[in-house]
């Protein structure tokens, strides 16, 4: 029997899953079937756009949670553990059954190699995808909910046949695989719109809702467009570095008064308008989810990596902003809620618009560690450095070698009035926590 570190070894044989990537649902499909196609015996919910997939996800995870629906939820990347990705009812799956389901799921398509149903093995996430279904299809979960990779039209969780989908906000990012303008990244994205399909569709740049409606008119489908919160959100207390805030969303079926969400940052409110339209279609398949249900699973969602906020001395904050509109989103939320010096932390790979993210978030810090991340696709410290605005201060910048040093630096450097961020990318996020989980248990 395959351990776990076996199978997350097989995993990584395959290629980094950030420069493998091979889009395409042909192996996808034929794996499922050779798996006895787990992924038809639950329903399921697909989530595509650029930001706030995952946010929208345990929005609604969180949702189901409470209202006593047996839920899985399929995610990526992780932060430290691949068991994050895979979540049965609120909880990550066990490094046991990980292990186990992946042994199948490797022996299956080394199967298909060899009797020539398949050229090559499948991708890392085309496994991945794969294991979820099936861990899903074992623990007889009644609703899967999936975070599309990359993309829509060819990503793998597209194999899934969803029935509901939804379209979170589209922005520019991974043109070398979506296109070079909106309209054409959001094309790949609303392609999981399918006949039959019912489709849920956050506010969108008018560029890509033209794409998205004419996509719905192709398919026959009316769009479900997520409803604006009645009224300007409120933060549930100004100036706090929490920056959770508080709104009324009103739809066709019901107002729901104050919600105080668990995510924190303004933008949220949008990903929240989504989960909520989700859960209200989901009612229309069959699922019984209560008002309160929705407005408790929005105010006990959690998503770690995203404006994750840790109460220590000085407090630590986490923040996946990978592209532009991520970076604006995560410096809207500087600028209103924190008020002490912050020391940034910043890693990010080198095909992001690194000059942009630059121009987004250096000014909000009052000193910056750049480090290169442990990664292929990472850009080096030189080029983290030239994304800085020509008129930073280059004084404030710090060059670490490693995550380790980059992470000591920055504790060395703050005062406990201060706030360290980390930055950048989730990949950042995972290492330094694990490094500081690291230094915490050989402190103790």
């Amino acid at each position: 029997m395959m351990l776990f570190a076996d199978a997350y070894d097989y995993l990584l044989s395959l290629g980094h899953e950030t420069l493998t990537i091979k889009l395409g649902l042909a192996n996808t499909e034929r794996l499922l079937d050779a798996l006895g196609n787990p992924h038809k015996s639950f329903p399921s919910v697909q989530i595509a756009g650029t930001n706030g997939k995952g946010s929208t996800g345990v929005m609604l995870e969180s949702i189901c949670l409470q209202a006593g629906i047996r839920v899985g939820l399929f995610t990526s990347p992780h932060l430290i553990s691949i068991t994050e990705r895979i979540r049965i009812d609120g909880q990550n799956i066990s490094e046991s059954d990980f292990a186990r389901i992946a042994q199948r799921v490797k022996e299956t398509a080394e199967e298909l190699i060899k009797q020539g149903e398949l050229e090559s093995l499948p991708t890392f996430f085309e496994h991945v995808t794969a294991i979820a279904l099936l861990a899903f299809a074992e623990a007889k979960v009644e609703l899967a909910i999936l975070e599309t990779g990359l993309g829509g039209r060819l990503d793998s969780t597209t194999a899934a046949g969803a029935q509901v989908v939804a379209i979170t906000p589209i922005a520019m990012d991974h043109e070398e695989y979506l296109g070079n303008t909106l309209g054409e990244i959001a094309a790949e994205k609303a392609a999981i719109i399918q006949r039959g399909a019912t489709a849920v569709i956050a506010p969108q740049p008018e560029e890509a809702m033209k794409v998205i409606a004419a996509r719905c008119r192709e398919v026959s489908v009316t769009p479900l467009l997520a409803s604006a919160p009645d009224g300007y959100p409120l933060a549930i207390a100004s100036g706090s570095v929490s920056g959770r805030m508080c709104a009324t969303f009103a739809t066709r079926a019901a107002r729901y008064e104050n919600v105080c969400l668990g995510l924190a940052g303004r933008h949220q409110i949008v990903n929240a308008a989504t989960a909520i339209a989700l859960a209200e279609a989901l009612r229309e398949h069959g699922f019984t989810i209560s008002h309160d249900a929705i407005a408790g699973g929005l105010q006990q969602a959690k998503h770690r990596g995203r404006l994750e906020l840790w109460d220590s001395e000085p407090p630590i904050l986490f923040d996946g902003a990978h592209n532009p509109a991520a970076a604006r989103a995560l410096r809207e939320y500087l600028d209103e809620f924190v008020d002490r010096p912050i020391t940034m932390i910043f890693g990010a790979m080198k095909d992001k618009a690194l000059d942009k993210l630059g121009a987004i978030l250096f000014p909000a810090a009052d000193q910056i560690v750049l480090t290169q991340l442990d990664n292929p696709r990472a850009a080096i410290i030189d080029e983290l450095e030239a994304a800085a605005p020509t008129d930073f201060d280059r004084g404030k910048l710090f060059r670490a070698t490693s995550v380790e040093e980059a992470w000591r630096i920055a504790r060395e450097n703050t005062s406990t009035d201060g706030l360290i961020l980390v930055t950048g990318s989730l990949y950042l996020i995972g290492a330094v926590q694990k490094t500081h989980f690291a230094v915490h248990q050989a402190t103790n």
